[in-house]
Order: structure tokens, then sequence, then C-alpha cells
């Protein structure tokens, strides 16, 4: 409230001092009543999945920290997602009646894009420190360089031949049920090489696995059912049901004598392990369907 002097300089202005109807009224505090927590969607983890294994383009969204043990759930849907274009190429070259190397190796170069690589660079990395190492310690300083050594050349090498002599033989048999089995192949394989997380703790504090944490047991049964419903629905048409029985069978038991290896060697897992258990178990669905085609 301004009020006129009668002294003093004319024109000058005094401050009278506020009452109490002239203070602001202080705003009472939310603190004691936080905001809910976002609800999580499965949209949301499916673009976790999509960020954390794959390349693919899934918009301006905010970056969630990767957590295992929610992408476990939904990430059969994110495989079908993830191989779509490649398995698409695969059986467009084999209705183009193109050589079948030539297409399964044009859909595998697609596929180490669409992917960054990752199940080969761990299939590499894992090959070079367990049996490039003496100790526990050095091994698991080999799985942490970068730098890949004699046997991840080979193993990345291996892994990559038998990939395309895979395909490009169901090709020629059959371009729809070649992508159909190896979509099936990328389902199962990725699904199941979270085991690892679960029957394994973290080798190391830092890396990838350990910042993305463990997987829980419900979380991996969830995962593994839906891996097997997709799995089946596109392998035993394509192959038969016993040769789907069989790649489970193989792919349960790559799985566990990895799982014993790791142990054995490192006492624990990494991200370079998981990504190449998805490697061998790719690799025994192929070796299961090859025997009855």
């Amino acid at each position: 409230m301004l009020a006129h002097t009668e002294s003093g300089d004319r024109g000058q202005l005094d401050v009278a001092p506020p009452t109490e109807s002239d203070r602001p009224i202080p705003r009472k505090s939310n603190d004691n009543h936080p905001r809910p927590p976002k609800p999580v969607r499965m949209v949301d983890d499916l673009v976790m999945a999509l960020r954390f294994f794959s390349r693919l383009p899934t918009g301006d969204g905010e970056h969630e920290k990767p957590d295992l043990n929610r992408i476990a759930r939904i990430l059969p849907f994110a495989s079908l997602v993830i191989g779509l274009a490649p398995v698409a190429v695969l059986a467009l070259c084999g209705w183009l009646a193109l050589p079948g190397l030539f297409a399964a190796a044009f859909a595998v170069a697609l596929w180490v894009l669409v992917t960054g690589a990752m199940a080969e660079d761990g299939l590499a990395d894992a090959a070079d420190g367990l049996f490039g190492g003496t100790t526990r310690e050095r091994r698991l300083e080999i799985l942490k360089d970068s730098r890949h050594g004699t046997y991840g050349v080979a193993a990345l090498c291996l892994l990559l031949v038998m990939r395309v002599a895979a395909l490009g033989t169901l090709v020629t048999i059959h371009p729809l049920k070649a992508a159909a089995i190896w979509l099936a192949a990328m389902i199962l394989a990725r699904s199941g090489a979270l085991w690892l997380t679960v029957s394994l703790p973290n080798a190391r504090a830092d890396g990838a696995s350990a910042a993305a944490g463990r997987v829980g047991k419900t979380a991996f049964g969830i995962g593994m059912a839906f891996a097997l419903a997709l799995g089946f629905v596109f392998l035993a048409p394509a192959a038969g049901l016993l040769a789907f029985l069989v790649a489970v069978i193989l792919a349960i038991g790559v799985a566990l004598g990895w799982s014993a290896l790791c142990r054995r060697l490192l006492g624990g897992q990494t991200g370079d392990l998981i990504g190449a258990l998805q490697a061998l178990i790719e690799v025994a669905v192929f070796l299961a369907v090859l025997v009855f085609v």
C-alpha cells in the first residue's frame, strides 16, 4: 500500500509496511503427494528390446535404461520384428530363383546390419576369452578387449559360413519354409540365451549385462513360453513336428552345456557370453532341421 508524505520532497512516496491482508497466501506444498509413477506398457518394453538388440529406428522417445527382466517377457515379439526384413529378403531372393548361397549371404548381410552383429561379436569375444586365457582374471581381461584374436576370428567365420550354408540349402528347397525356419531359430535363440542370466551371476560389476540386470525365473519362463509358441508356429509346419522337438532338445542341451562351461571357466556370465549362446542355439536349430529336410 502506497501513502503520500506531508513533508520532505514534494511528490516523494513512502512505502507503508504491508498488513496481514496484503501478504501473499503461501501455496501448499505437494511434496507429500508425489506424482504416481508412469505405468509400464508392453509397447515400452518392446521399444526397449528393439533398442537393446537391434539398430532399427524406434522414434525419438525417451531412452530408458535397459532392463533385461522387462525385456525377457516381450523379447520373442521383438525378435519377430527384428527378423522380418532379413527373412523377407531371403524368401524374395529364393522366389527370384537366385543361387541359394548368394540369397543366403545377402540376407545374412542385412541381418548383421539390423542387429549390429551383437551375437557375432559376442561369439568372437567369448571364443577369445574362454579359450585364449588360462586364468579367470585373464579371461575377463580378454573378454573386455574389443579386438579379436585367432579364436575369435575363427569362431566368427565359422558361424557365418554355417549360417549361410544352412540357409542356402534350405532356400533352394523352399524359400518360404526357409524364411519361417530362420525366423523360428532367431526367436528361440535370442530368448533361450537369456537363460545364462538366470543360471549364473554377473562375472563382473561393469558391462552391458551387469548394467541391464539379471532375468528372474518368472520373466524368463513367460518369455520362453511365447518363444516356444512362436517357434512352433513357424518351425513345425515348415520342417515337421519331430524337427521342432529335436531343435528344442538340442537348444536346451546347448544352453545347459554353455552355462556349465561359463561357470567352470569364469564363475559367471557377461553380455558377450549371452550373445555367444544366442549364436550357438541358432546353429543347433539349423542342425536339427537339416537332419530332417
